[in-house]
């Protein structure tokens, strides 16, 4: 993104004055701002000379991270980078992988979506250590309500480990639970700073043959973009597609597989719950799957929401576990 000195001959409103204020908040591109905290730049300008210019500037730049989007590409190009590189990762939960045909797909975002207790976390948790195990590889989870459970990990990669000698045992566990990053997340800025460290930290491995991360979660998404909408207005729904954003340039640009759960609101048809963050949160994902759990066989059915190459409403199930 560009730098904000750059922007003013096609947006006055950008001028000198409007970048001395964004300097003095260490803000010196559109990318520094859009992880600073907005609300907080917006009281900041109410008690500056001009105010009503400031706050004029902090919405122009708002809309031009709103009007960001990857570039037009031709048919022969998306089939080639679909062909390139994009391996599917085995989730380890049989219905899931039976469902999408194997798993996860790199270079795909994937939301999981469902009510509390559907069984989001399980499967975060249960891909987190698959992929690890099976593919050697780097986990990052995003965890943003204290959901992780080390324990739970570690007794899904003991199953995985099998009967072996409980030396091998404790030192494989030990590597795999290594090579799952934990970040707690609580909000926006915090989930916007890590993916542009993991950005940087991808962008400096890349031909150096480093073990990448092959797997990044986010549980939830939901819990971090939810309270910005409530009465940020255009800068929240800017966040917002700002994160998503990221988040699919990650993915496409260095063969990530994207898993993020979102949870269910009211005020869907009749009455019917649904998908939180909105019709605008609906377009950034590639795959958009629905958990469902019957508490009393302690079975999660999941059916397909949205999808590039299947068909809509096929359903799968696995077992939960305790």
């Amino acid at each position: 993104m560009p730098p904000l000195e750059s922007l003013e001959h096609e947006f006055p409103i950008i001028d000198t004055n409007f970048c001395q204020f964004c300097a003095s908040h260490s803000l010196f591109s559109v990318e520094d701002f859009v992880v600073h905290d907005i609300t907080a730049l917006f009281r900041v300008a109410e008690h500056q000379s001009n105010p009503s210019k400031l706050k004029q500037g902090i919405s122009q730049i708002l809309s031009i991270i709103d009007s960001q989007h990857q570039p037009w590409v031709n048919g022969a190009d998306l089939l080639r980078d679909a062909r390139q590189n994009k391996h599917v990762l085995s989730t380890g939960c049989e219905g899931l992988d039976l469902l999408l045909h194997g798993g996860l797909r790199e270079g795909q975002l994937t939301e999981l979506v469902g009510p509390s207790c559907s069984g989001k976390t399980q499967v975060c948790l249960q891909a987190a250590s698959n992929i690890a195990y099976k593919y050697m590889s780097s986990v990052m989870y995003l965890d943003t309500s204290n959901s992780f459970s080390a324990k739970r990990v570690s007794c899904f990669i003991y199953q995985l480990l099998g009967p072996s000698p409980a030396q091998v045992k404790r030192e494989s566990l030990e590597r795999l639970m290594n090579s799952i990053l934990c970040h707690s997340v609580f909000d926006i800025f915090g989930l916007l700073g890590i993916l542009h460290e993991l950005e940087s930290k991808l962008k400096s491995q890349v031909g150096t043959g480093e073990a990448n991360v092959r797997l990044l979660i986010i549980d939830s998404v939901s819990s971090l973009i939810t309270p910005i909408l409530g009465g940020c207005g255009a800068q929240g729904h800017s966040l917002m597609i700002y994160a998503g954003f990221l988040l699919k340039k990650l993915a496409h640009e260095y063969n990530i597989a994207v898993l993020v759960t979102n949870h269910m609101v009211g005020g869907g048809e009749r009455g019917i719950p649904k998908p939180a963050l909105g019709e605008s949160w609906k377009s950034v994902s590639h795959v958009r799957l629905l958990l469902s759990r019957d508490h009393v066989s302690n079975t999660c059915s999941i059916s397909i929401l949205k999808h590039p190459a299947m068909a809509l409403g096929l359903v799968g199930k696995f077992s939960v576990h305790n």
